[in-house]
């Protein structure tokens, strides 16, 4: 099971060739995470409001094919595996045709769970609420 999130590529994501400038494939790994916080633990939210931190540790793609100016992505992301504090989300970027889905790239990253102390962070469990909500989309 994926969670998806559907974007429409726009001109400022595209560089002077016209295709799409490969950060912006990070950034799409970002918003996809932080909306599927927003809609299946937004007390998670809450938390990174406080004390909470999600640093990411790890971020990666390999690109396939290029996308331009008005195709849409749809980002499916789906949880890789869950440790006692870090989670590692994989990405699968599907540009939608008439005639179906075409892969265009696959992406990793990996977030570990912290909570700021007065000097330093230190290490935290994954919330209980978030891990639940993941669990479903864990890959096999």
């Amino acid at each position: 099971m994926y969670y998806e999130w559907h974007h429409i590529v726009t001109f400022e994501e595209t560089n002077l060739v016209g295709n799409v400038y490969y950060a912006n494939h990070i950034r799409w790994q970002g918003r996809c995470r932080e909306l599927f916080l927003k809609e299946h633990v937004p007390e998670v939210l809450e938390q990174l409001s406080k004390d909470l931190v999600m640093v990411t540790t790890r971020v990666s793609c390999e690109y396939f094919n290029e996308l331009f100016a008005f195709d849409e992505v749809i980002l499916q992301m789906r949880a890789g595996s869950i440790t006692s504090s870090r989670i590692v989300m994989l990405f699968d970027y599907l540009r939608k045709e008439a005639q179906g889905e075409e892969l265009i790239a696959r992406g990793e990253q990996q977030v570990a769970c912290m909570l700021k102390g007065h000097w330093a962070m230190v290490p935290a469990p994954v919330p209980k609420s978030l891990r639940e909500a993941l669990l479903p989309y864990l890959s096999n």
